[in-house]
């Protein structure tokens, strides 16, 4: 197999700095490189996630037994970490027209408690189960706690045992903590039930059971995610560590003034893994030093070629403080071209004859060569195609960047002690204190 490949002809940063950023990483290089394969006791054993056969084994397993029910549509209860990989992974490999397309499973995301989209989903489930179709409910929450997610889940819960009365805990895969009130919850009530490991956070849990169940229920191929990840150079190699580089490289810049990260995705089906990085960005890296100074990356998302319409003009002669990834796809699963033009008189000459994947490449190299000329520093990364296997590897490259990039700014890239902030005054009206 092939592998993601990144060019970093267009960083901006110096041979001598860009080594002595990987000089001052060797300590947490060696810290990844030597971390037990077969335990979870840490934040870093999310690495491990990719060895662990028993996992796949009890995914595959409960996966045969929701097939046997004949379901026709899968609801994912969850929000941010716990359900952002498994969208990012399920667009990404299955396009973002899926449900479109009439598969043997759809699935839809209950993510929010905004009223009117979450009333919009509960017409559609209903509509599915009034023309004799069952659903299965996914409910995660590594709490089990989650405002949002519990308040979707008794939502859909109380439809579902409307439809489907005894039976209704036949219907219900449970994605929490070991000893979390869900976890209760889900032994008390007989719901199939996965565990994700305590020692993971939720933002580097997509190669966990959170992600695995319902990609693999869908169909795609959770043992080549895992090879994919498993191959990932930078578990491998000091020299040619990929996620340290790119965490060198974000970490130059920011010490220069540039705090802004745009990913720039040349695949609309990668759009909502841009908004899984960016979440992991944002929560991880977002902090107070040991000394009280404030550090982050702002993560942006753009899409190639749309977002060219909207803010190229800003990103090519507004103020320099971004720097950029663009993320790119060799060889597309379709071949559209133009070999035939519907008018005599036809309005741009050129892309006559031309595929689009052609007239895409064109479009995301004169990008480049733009940003070279105006002196704006970026990489490039580019997976092979979209499979399993290569966004295993871009996801686990992506977390590794992260922890990199924490450690070179002195901040604890797995904590996210802000958060509760808006949780507690959010706790605090709803009890009406």
């Amino acid at each position: 197999m092939k592998s993601i490949t990144i060019s970093y002809t267009h960083s901006l940063v110096p041979d001598t700095a860009l080594q002595e950023y990987i000089t001052a990483l060797r300590p947490e290089i060696n810290r990844i490189q030597q971390l037990d394969q077969h335990e979870y006791t840490s934040p870093y054993s999310f690495i491990n996630l990719v060895s662990d056969d028993v996992l796949r084994d009890q995914v595959h397993e409960l996966v045969a037994r929701t097939k046997a029910l004949n379901p026709k549509v899968l609801v994912l209860i969850g929000i941010g970490g716990s359900n952002m990989g498994t969208r990012a992974l399920q667009e990404a490999l299955m396009g973002i027209y899926y449900n479109q397309h009439e598969p043997d499973i759809a699935i839809y995301y209950a993510d929010t408690v905004d009223t009117d989209s979450i009333w919009d989903l509960v017409l559609l489930i209903e509509k599915q189960f009034e023309l004799g179709n069952d659903i299965i409910l996914n409910v995660v929450s590594k709490s089990g706690t989650t405002l949002e997610t519990v308040a979707n889940f008794e939502l859909f819960i109380t439809l579902l045992k409307k439809y489907k009365g005894h039976t209704y805990n036949n219907y219900v895969v449970v994605t929490t903590d070991l000893d979390s009130v869900l976890w209760h919850l889900a032994e008390k009530h007989q719901f199939a039930c996965l565990e994700i490991p305590a020692a993971i956070g939720g933002r580097y849990s997509a190669l966990s059971a959170v992600s695995l169940f319902p990609i693999a229920l869908l169909g795609i191929d959770i043992d080549a995610l895992h090879e994919g990840a498993r191959s990932l150079p930078s578990l491998l190699s000091t020299d040619h560590n990929n996620a340290a580089l790119i965490a060198a490289v974000l970490a130059y810049h920011y010490n220069r003034g540039l705090a802004i990260h745009n990913t720039f995705l040349f695949s609309v089906d990668l759009a909502t893994t841009g908004s899984w990085y960016r979440q992991l960005m944002g929560e991880s890296i977002g902090k107070q030093t040991p000394a009280g100074v404030r550090v982050g990356i702002t993560p942006t998302i753009s899409i190639g070629s749309i977002d060219l319409h909207s803010v190229a003009q800003l990103y090519l002669a507004g103020p320099i403080n971004t720097v950029t990834s663009f993320v790119t796809v060799a060889t597309n699963k379709s071949n559209l071209s133009l070999d035939d033009a519907p008018f005599d008189d036809t309005l741009i000459q050129s892309i006559q004859g031309k595929t689009f994947t052609y007239i895409m490449n064109a479009i995301l190299h004169g990008t480049q060569q733009a940003y070279a000329h105006a002196q704006l520093p970026f990489i490039t990364i580019e997976l092979p195609e979209k499979n399993a296997y290569y966004m295993g590897q871009f996801l686990q490259l992506q977390m590794l960047q992260i922890v990199y990039l924490g450690y070179l700014l002195d901040i604890n890239p797995f904590d996210q002690p802000h958060v509760e902030l808006y949780k507690k005054e959010t706790r605090k009206i709803l009890a009406d204190e």
